[in-house]
Order: structure tokens, then C-alpha cells, then sequence
């Protein structure tokens, strides 16, 4: 699992064309040095994999390194397989993706061109974990491997008392670990936010955007006044999964009239599936349990694999 990498592209202003330069450094949580892109964020450094640029180039396009906004672009290593919390080598410096594609609100200058645009869907970007000169032909070693075809989950616990360190949130980290054990998936990501309606949209959005393929949220569904998770999940989702709230709702019935009190709903904003559970460790992951059968069809649909599988979903 070793690459090459081809190309080292920067540019020192926005919205102008990456150049091609040689060698650079790669500074830890910052991104490369004079690169505009750099920052404290998610999307310090831009990858590209070389083959997606060859398919563009094969169709008749002349395009130099940096076309397509990318930083690094790598030969001999198929980055499609490779899913959030794959960390990567290059020279002394590591990577660990972070995002996965992204979403063009507007269409750049390559596309207007070529009518196409392969960083949408095929690049990647990762935060730098530690720093390093890099150089054009250096090896790029695959230091852990997230295969893309596990389930991408983010996990959000929400509550003000976690929050504040009041209390110690027992849900989340079980609810993690439970998706973990029991699918194929991943936590990508966990974190705990106060019952702010405002944070939580941006949250969601923002792990929409890295192509989480869902999103568990746990705590804020009931009836007290700070109790928001569904009314920020709803400001944000295109399409309810009415069904899987209505499972969790019907089972816990079975266990305490106090489920009907419980009004976290599902639904999917783009490709990503967004799972709103109770804030009780036991409550939680109850409720999971009812709908983890459900779940890897549900992913399989949304990445677009829409043909109908008679067999069993994917559990361990």
C-alpha cells in the first residue's frame, strides 16, 4: 500500500491557480507553508489521486498540476478505497483524512471549461499530524487503513451538563463502540455540544459535507425546553426515515411508557443518514439496537447501490 507523490501544488492567494513548486513544508495542524489554504480546519491539505487527472486528461484536456485546486497528487495509490481516519506517510509527515470529496456551491473555472470537475467527487483532505519537508517523488506509505467501505459515522452527543464537564457523557462512547462492534463502521468523529439549536445545525451540515455516511446523535429529544435535537435535525434533513424512529418509539414502549415522550426523528441530507437517540446510556443503545439490521441497507442506497440485495444485511 505505497504510492508516489507526483505533484506539490500551492498557491498564496485564494481563488488563483496552484502552482507547481518542487518541495515544501508541511507544518502540523496548519497545512503546507504559503498555501492559502492552510488554517486551523478540517481541510488543510487537498489530495488528488493522479488516475482521476489521467481520465480528465484522456478526454482531450490540457491540464497542468494544481488544476483542480489539489495540493498533492499521488501515483501508484487508489485513494477511492481509503475512508476518513486513514493516516498516511510522506517523508517524515502524516495526514489523516478528514473529508471525503466536497460539495461545489459554485462551479469553478475547470468546470465551466470541461463540463466536469473530478475534486467533488474523487479528492480528499486531511489535517496535518505531523510536520515535515515533503518532496516531489517521495514514497507515500499507508500508515493506517480506513477502507472507504465501512460505514463513516459521526457520533454527537448533546446535552448542556456533558457540555459544561458538569457531567461525564456515558452514551456517546458506548453508542460509538456499539456501531463499531456490531456493523462495519467507523467513528470518524465524537464530540459533545450544549443543547444549542444554532451549533447543532452546523454541526450536521458540516459532517454532511465530509461525506459521514451517518450521523448518530444522542441526547436533546424530549420534552424539556432545552430539548432541541429534532427541531435542528429537521431545519437541516431533505428527507425523513420515519420508519426507523417509529421502530426505536414502538420498542421502547414495550419497556416504559415514558417512550412516548421521545421525539427524535431520522432523515437524510444529501448522502449522509442523520439518527437522532435518547441521552440515557441504556435508553440509547436500546434504541440502537433496534435499527442496526436496517442501517448498512440504508448506507448501500444512499452511496447508490440501488439494486435490491435479497440477502441479509452486513452484522457481525
Amino acid at each position: 500500500m505505497n504510492g508516489t507523490l507526483q505533484q506539490i501544488c500551492i498557491s498564496e492567494t485564494k481563488g488563483t491557480v496552484k502552482q507547481s513548486v518542487a518541495s515544501a513544508v508541511l507544518i502540523e495542524n496548519y497545512g503546507i507553508e504559503n498555501d492559502a489554504h492552510a488554517g486551523d480546519w478540517h481541510r488543510q491539505v487537498s489530495l488528488l489521486d493522479d488516475a482521476e487527472i489521467d481520465t480528465m486528461r484522456n478526454k482531450g484536456f490540457q491540464l497542468e498540476p494544481g488544476a483542480f485546486g489539489e495540493n498533492l497528487i499521488i501515483k501508484d495509490l487508489d485513494l477511492s478505497k481509503y475512508g476518513i481516519g486513514t493516516k498516511l506517510g510522506i517523508g517524515e509527515a502524516e495526514l489523516e483524512i478528514t473529508q471525503i470529496g466536497k460539495v461545489c456551491h459554485t462551479h469553478c473555472a475547470i468546470y465551466i471549461e470541461t463540463g466536469d470537475c473530478v475534486m467533488p467527487r474523487a479528492g480528499l483532505f486531511a489535517q496535518v499530524k505531523k510536520g515535515g519537508v515533503i518532496n516531489q517523488g517521495l514514497r507515500v506509505e499507508v500508515l493506517k487503513d480506513v477502507p472507504r467501505r465501512m460505514i463513516q459515522t459521526a457520533v454527537l452527543t448533546v446535552s448542556d451538563t456533558c457540555s459544561s464537564g458538569d457531567a461525564i457523557d456515558t452514551a456517546g462512547p458506548v453508542v460509538s463502540d456499539m456501531i463499531e462492534t456490531t456493523l462495519e463502521a467507523r467513528t470518524g468523529w465524537y464530540g459533545v455540544v450544549a443543547d444549542n439549536k444554532q451549533e447543532i445545525i452546523d454541526i450536521l451540515k458540516d459532517f454532511t459535507e465530509r461525506r459521514f455516511d451517518l450521523i448518530l446523535t444522542v441526547g436533546g429529544t424530549g420534552c424539556a425546553e432545552r430539548d432541541i435535537t429534532p427541531e435542528a435535525t429537521r431545519a437541516v434533513i431533505e428527507r425523513q426515515v420515519p420508519g426507523l424512529a417509529e421502530a426505536m418509539r414502538l420498542s421502547s414502549m414495550q419497556i416504559t411508557p415514558h417512550a412516548m415522550l421521545q421525539r427524535g426523528i431520522c432523515g437524510i441530507l444529501r448522502s449522509t443518514l442523520i439518527i437522532n437517540l435518547p441521552g440515557s446510556k441504556k435508553a440509547a443503545t436500546e434504541n440502537l439496537q433496534v435499527i442496526l439490521p436496517a442501517i448498512p441497507h440504508a448506507i448501500g442506497l444512499l452511496r447508490g447501490n440501488t439494486v435490491h440485495d435479497e440477502s441479509e444485511p452486513r452484522i457481525k
